[in-house]
């Protein structure tokens, strides 16, 4: 059985959000030393770790506590995990779409910028009317 702060250290994950994650419920409670002090499995510290990557890939914590869920689960087929993957997928794209609009109108607005004082500067005045840009973003 581990501390707290060994599976932070083993996992990457600060504890305030190991406590989180244990009463968002994607953890079960810990089991606890007679001394009152967290302490888990190897099980737990997969499933820690699970989460944390499932978190870096941009994973909302419903769509976690659904994967774990269906994990619990390993005979059954994974077209729910699919469906999820995918949704999460589609949503990424999105971002990557919006973001690269954005980055188009902020290189336009960048280029019309003379670069002489700020009274004639373009970006300052593209930032204060929204009707100089080019495209909604």
């Amino acid at each position: 059985m581990l501390s707290i702060g060994e599976v932070s250290k083993r996992t990457g994950v600060k504890v305030p959000t190991i406590r989180y994650y244990e009463q968002m419920g994607l953890m079960a409670p810990s089991e606890r030393s007679d001394g009152n002090q967290r302490r888990y499995s190897r099980s737990d510290v997969e499933r820690l770790a699970f989460i944390r990557h499932a978190r870096d890939l941009g994973f909302e914590i419903e769509r976690i506590r659904e994967l774990i869920a269906l994990s619990s689960h390993p005979d059954r087929p994974c077209d729910g995990a699919d469906r999820i993957a995918a949704i999460h997928l589609a949503e990424v794209r999105e971002k990557i779409d919006k973001l690269k609009r954005l980055e188009h109108e902020l290189e336009r607005i960048l280029s019309h910028c003379g670069g002489h004082t700020v009274e004639d500067c373009y970006v300052i005045r593209a930032l204060s009317d929204h009707g100089l840009c080019e495209h909604e973003h």
